[in-house]
Order: C-alpha cells, then sequence, then structure tokens
C-alpha cells in the first residue's frame, strides 16, 4: 500500500504546527493510532478521518481520498507483525499449519524450507530466528491474551514428519496446561465451516481501533474498516461455536500426539 496518505496527513499536521498528541487530543484519537496512520500501518475509519479534517481545518479532503478497504499492504505482514507486538488479545484461525508464534523450532524450518525459488540455508535460518523472536509475546504470563482456533488438518498434516508433528502439539498442550493460551480445535467431521478460506488472526489494543490480518499464497491483508473487522470477528465467532469445547480439543491433540509417536 502506498503511503501517501500518511505522508500528507504528516505534512498538513506539520504546516498546522502541532504534535501528533495535539492532533490527537483535536480529533478525539489517541496519538499512536496517529503515528500508525503517518506510517501507513493503519487506515483511519471515515468517522477518523472525519475527525482529522475538522482538526486540521481541510475541509474533506483526508475523507474523500481514504485509501480502498481492501488495499493489500505491500509489506504485508510486516506491518501485521509490528502490530502482533502491541496487541492485548490476539485471536487466531489456522487452516493449514500452526501459527508462527506458536511454532517450535523444528517445525518452522520444515514450513520455511518448502518454498519456490528454494530458499538457502542462511536464509533459512535467519526466518526461522525471527520468527521464533515473535513468540517472546508469550514470555508475559498474562498480555496478550491469546486464543486460538485450529482446525484439525492442522494437527493432522505430518509437517516435518512425526517427531517434529510430537514435538509441535507437545508444545501447544504445554501452553494449553499452563493457561498461557487457549486452543479449540474444529473437528473434520464438521464439514464445512465459516473460515474455511484461510488463516484469520484478529487483535485488539489498548489505545487504536482493533484489527483484521488474512492470508495467503504470495498476498495478505491488513484490515483496518471497523465494519469490515466486526465482520470477520463475527465469522470467528460463529466458527468457534462449532469447534470442541477446550478439555476435549486438548484431548484430540493429546490422542494425535501419541499416533505421532507410535508411527
Amino acid at each position: 500500500m502506498s503511503n501517501m496518505y500518511g505522508e500528507w496527513l504528516k505534512a498538513q499536521r506539520d504546516a498546522a504546527g502541532l504534535t501528533q498528541q495535539e492532533l490527537a487530543d483535536a480529533a478525539i484519537m489517541t496519538r499512536s493510532h496517529i503515528a500508525h496512520i503517518e506510517a501507513g500501518r493503519r487506515i483511519p475509519s471515515k468517522e477518523d478521518a472525519r475527525r482529522l479534517d475538522r482538526a486540521l481545518n481541510t475541509g474533506n479532503v483526508l475523507s474523500s481520498f481514504l485509501p480502498q478497504e481492501d488495499v493489500a499492504v505491500a509489506d504485508y505482514f510486516e506491518a501485521a507483525r509490528q502490530l502482533e507486538q502491541q496487541a492485548t488479545v490476539i485471536r487466531e484461525f489456522a487452516l493449514s499449519y500452526v501459527p508462527g508464534i506458536l511454532q517450535t523450532e523444528a517445525y518452522a524450518r520444515a514450513v520455511l524450507q518448502v518454498s519456490f525459488p528454494p530458499r538457502s540455508e542462511e536464509e533459512c535460518d535467519r526466518l526461522v530466528v525471527t520468527r521464533l523472536k515473535r513468540a517472546d509475546i508469550l514470555e508475559d504470563p498474562v498480555t496478550p491474551v491469546v486464543s486460538v482456533l485450529l482446525d484439525e488438518s492442522v494437527l493432522r498434516r505430518p509437517i516435518g514428519g512425526p517427531a517434529v508433528m510430537a514435538e509441535q502439539i507437545d508444545h501447544l498442550l504445554h501452553l494449553v496446561e499452563s493457561t498461557r493460551i487457549r486452543v479449540h480445535v474444529l473437528p473434520f467431521g464438521l464439514g464445512a465451516h465459516s473460515l474455511l478460506l484461510g488463516m484469520l488472526t484478529l487483535m485488539w489494543f489498548e489505545d487504536q481501533p482493533p484489527a483484521a490480518y488474512s492470508e495467503g499464497t504470495f498476498m495478505g491483508k491488513l484490515y483496518d474498516s471497523p465494519s469490515l473487522v466486526q465482520r470477520l470477528q463475527g465469522t470467528y465467532d460463529q466458527a468457534l461455536g462449532d469447534a470442541l469445547p477446550r478439555r476435549e480439543s486438548a484431548a484430540l491433540m493429546t490422542a494425535i500426539a501419541e499416533d505421532y509417536r507410535h508411527a
């Protein structure tokens, strides 16, 4: 996504002689939200844009030239990764593989080695370190609150082989047993569910609007539109309602890990 919008907002704020905090106060927003918009990481809602126009006396320019809601972010994952580090609540849905912040080193390496064109060992090493670093957010025993919804196919697909999968599922179970995360499984027997089209991450924050992120092959989107984020939240909740309860999910994960150990 081009950051012309954020750059233009910053230019107007500078011309008005306002700091980010002063503009935030005038527009009834938070300073960090202003900073994210100027950096191109967030898109303001229509109401936020109207308040910015009023605060900067720019007529309806910021309201009229809002970027399209479904524009793909150029460096989509980096923008989502930065928001992930600031979130107070994260809800993940995984259709194909374990979410990045929950991956073991061996599992992450197995995922990253399958690419086109192939990655070198050095590049894989660098990406594995970066991915494992993301899990640092779980070192705080309370924040962010993390909930995970897994399609059963995530557990059944033997990425890296049986030993790697047993270790990966054990890691998830350890996080569940320590109450650091909650995991619910959508079983095969359910058939169709509302999240069959791909992965989804929902994020809430202390001082800015919620966001959502989805990803496919060579593409990803970060969603700021309040109406669209709310719709994605509803879709997630509908799928969660079809998932196994927490204890049944843990029992299924334990059984699958045992199957891998005896494979």
